[in-house]
């Protein structure tokens, strides 16, 4: 099967958002929207010397409709553009957290120059959805900005593709290695071994299935019919003995389970989506407790369309993921992954201020970085005689954002199973320690207690006029209003939140409005980067208590007078037309 150079000529649009390039389905099925970027990608990949002839590349997907077929096409163009060896998970499935262990740890390590993942996250799937592409580097982490604005340049200059179109497609539904002709081979292994090894060199997983086995410990995982499905069996299941079945929703469709499903296939694990999960744990959309058939599990948790987030319950009772990477930072010495200590923490911008609590009485470093995982992969190779020699290195580390993802440095990917994993960690630890079973409500309290409780919330106004939301940005971009007081409370400082990057000293501009009170309370407004139609805005809002104070109150009743600010200051109701947020996180 040899290559054949086709022309083609560039395609509007093809610039990647914070996690790739992402595209309602139907224009991603228009012959050559996807070979444009993959080639384009390629032609990136050599001007920058990486070592594309003769290499390994990575290539599966989330599951999602349409990736059989574009992974077909990625690894036909991929050996037209001399990769040798291509690796695929089974059913060319692999959570974007197992992409990035495969690159750096399967095999002898490092052996993929890198990998391409078919993927839009989140996103719902479905001809009439949406689909997604992005490429990761040999470091396990997606692509710097440096090196998606050249994939830009490219794809408005592209002339030519080359595609190996009289291949056959390969067999990716079990274990195999399929010799392509030419030396050329494809690799399929099982989607889970690389993931499952790595995680074990995290975990003590005999105290996790210990208390995994107690007769007063019960636990479900929703996988929502995304790529977690295989993952939770493998290794809640099967490794660590929970019962069979407490991975619900666990086979994944190319649809997350589409309409009919209690999700709309809208694959996002918050109170809003992953409503299966939530009813069972207890509660309702607003985080409140309602009765329920049975008792509520112990422990519960649900994962998103590519598996790279998590959701985090107790028995009528959410841990809001702000909160939760405080917890974890705060009992990191409980995880043998972190037996020598944490050296570094970090959070989005946007979310709370409670890592930083915790960070400061440990006395180890936290940062404050854009919305984007791409930001902590710096600070994860920080020190790193590869990429950054002349640094202080920040590693182990763990880092996250409030929308549901958390990490560490084990992989440059947020990683559900691994949140999941450390939450049981750490109950186990305590349960151990305390001779009776120890749960989330009861971590959640004791911290708050200690550290004081950081009431959050996140509204989202989305599907909102591009247009409109500028101008509103811009206005508050504008306005100083450092020093007044509105509705009673007095303004600290208002800015534009901009990043320098302690590691490469790249200077990240135009990341968020931030409106800071004196009592040291916030107001955060952004445009997201990762919908496909419209815009959306959002609008997080944060208001401290300390531990003296009343830490019982519901945290979505505690923000509602910063809310009535933000809206009167931001103008949104005339800018947007809307009186209420489609989802509350």
């Amino acid at each position: 099967a040899d290559a054949v150079v086709k022309p083609t000529s560039p395609i509007q649009g093809q610039e990647p958002g914070t996690s790739g390039l992402r595209k309602k389905t139907k224009v991603f099925v228009e012959y050559p929207y996807l070979h444009n970027y993959v080639q384009s990608v390629f032609n990136t990949l050599k001007d920058l010397n990486v070592p594309v002839e003769g290499g390994t590349l990575v290539v599966s997907g989330d599951g999602r409709y349409w990736n059989d077929v574009a992974i077909q096409i990625i690894i036909k163009m991929a050996f037209a553009n001399g990769v040798g060896k291509v690796w695929c998970g089974t059913g060319g499935l692999l959570s974007t957290p197992a992409t990035s262990a495969v690159i750096r740890c399967r095999g002898d390590g490092f052996v993929p120059f890198g990998g391409f993942i078919c993927s839009a996250s989140h996103n719902p799937g479905g001809p009439d959805d949406d689909f997604g592409i992005k490429y990761n580097c040999e470091n396990g982490g997606p692509a710097p900005e440096k090196m998606t604005k050249k994939m830009v340049e490219w794809t408005a200059k592209i002339t030519e593709f080359k595609i190996c179109e009289n291949m056959p497609d390969f067999d990716l539904s079990s274990p195999a290695v399929h010799n392509a002709g030419d030396g050329k081979i494809v690799e399929v292994f099982d989607c889970v071994e690389d993931h499952l090894a790595l995680l074990k060199k995290c975990f003590d997983f005999e105290m996790i299935k210990r208390m995994i086995a107690r007769p007063d410990f019960t636990l479900v995982y929703d996988c929502m019919s995304g790529v977690q499905g295989p993952y939770a069996r493998g290794i809640v299941e099967k490794e660590l003995g929970a019962t069979p079945g407490s991975a619900t929703n666990a086979d994944p469709r190319p649809d997350f389970g589409g309409q009919e499903s209690a999700w709309h296939g809208h694959a996002d694990p918050n109170l809003t989506y992953a409503v299966e999960l939530v009813k069972t744990m207890g509660l309702d959309k607003g985080g409140n407790k309602i009765a329920t058939e049975n008792p509520p599990p112990t422990f519960g948790a649900a994962a998103d369309g590519d598996a790279d987030r998590n959701m985090i319950l107790g028995s009528q009772f959410f841990a809001s993921p702000s909160d939760s990477l405080a917890m974890l930072v705060a009992n990191s010495d409980l995880i043998p992954q972190f037996k020598d200590g944490l050296k570094g923490c970090a959070r989005s911008m946007p979310t709370s201020g409670a890592v930083d609590l915790v960070a400061a009485k440990k006395g180890i470093e936290c940062f404050e970085t854009p919305t984007g995982w791409k930001f902590f992969g710096n600070l994860m190779d920080s020190g790193d005689p590869k990429y950054f020699p002349d640094t202080k290195q920040y590693t182990p580390f763990i880092c996250g954002e409030e929308s549901f993802g958390t990490g560490a440095d084990h992989v440059r990917e947020k990683d559900g199973m691994w949140a999941v994993l450390a939450w049981l960690q750490i109950l186990a630890a305590k349960t151990e320690a305390s001779g009776k079973l120890v749960t989330v409500e009861e971590v959640a309290r004791a911290h708050w207690a200690e550290y004081g409780r950081n009431y959050y919330a996140r509204y989202d106004y989305e599907g909102v006029d591009k247009a409109e939301a500028e101008k509103m940005m811009k206005m508050m971009s504008d306005m100083t209003i450092a020093g007044t007081e509105i509705q009673g409370m007095k303004v600290k400082m208002n800015d534009v939140f901009t990043y320098a990057d302690p590691v490469d000293a790249s200077v990240s501009k135009n990341q968020g409005i931030r409106i800071i009170f004196e009592d040291g309370s916030r107001i955060i407004f952004r445009l997201s980067g990762t919908g496909v139609a419209g815009a959306t805005v959002r609008l997080y809002l944060e208001k401290y208590e300390p531990a003296s104070g009343n830490i019982d109150q519901h945290q979505f009743d505690v923000v509602k007078p910063l809310a009535a600010i933000a809206l009167e200051v931001s103008k949104l109701q005339e800018f947007t037309g809307r009186d209420a947020p489609s989802v509350i996180t």
